[in-house]
């Protein structure tokens, strides 16, 4: 059985979000996707904290995270994360515009799932998100996600 939580994406460019979010709709993909515009919303959302603290949305299946964010950067919630153990096996892709070696070295040590550079050209980028959304939404088995901090169980839809 699919695996149908949602994919949680944070991105604090209005246009690259519209753009993600546009090529995701079009994968058909069943998973509701979540938008949110900082690393700090992000973290909510994970730990069901501030106002997603009544959430009951099982985990995301994948987070697809923007490197260069408000308040709490992406390598910082990635940190977080791997730090977490309820947290800790949550699947991450660094979605960047960066292309520096130490963004991609750093993110690595921290543990991300895979690091990808957002092309330039709109069709390139439409093209790399909806492989994106096909891999981890429909082809990868991410793990089970275990009783969140609060003692609530995840479910797995």
């Amino acid at each position: 059985m699919r695996d149908l939580r949602p994919i949680l994406l944070v991105e604090d460019n209005a246009k690259d979000a519209e753009l993600t979010l546009n090529a995701l709709e079009r994968c058909q993909l069943l998973n509701q996707v979540t938008h949110v515009r900082d690393g700090a919303e992000a973290l909510d959302y994970l730990r069901r904290e501030g106002s997603y603290q009544d959430a009951n949305h099982g985990g995301p299946v994948v987070v697809l995270l923007d490197l260069k964010l408000p308040k709490v950067d992406g390598l910082e919630v990635l940190a977080a994360v791997r730090g977490d153990p309820h947290l800790s096996r949550t699947p991450i892709v660094m979605l960047t515009s960066s292309r520096e070696e130490q963004d991609l070295v750093r993110s690595y040590e921290l543990g991300v799932n895979a690091f990808v550079v957002k092309p330039v050209d709109f069709k390139e980028f439409f093209d790399a998100i909806q492989g994106l959304g096909m891999f981890w939404g429909i082809t990868n088995n991410p793990p089970p996600h275990p009783l969140t901090a609060s003692g609530q169980g995840r479910t797995n839809d």
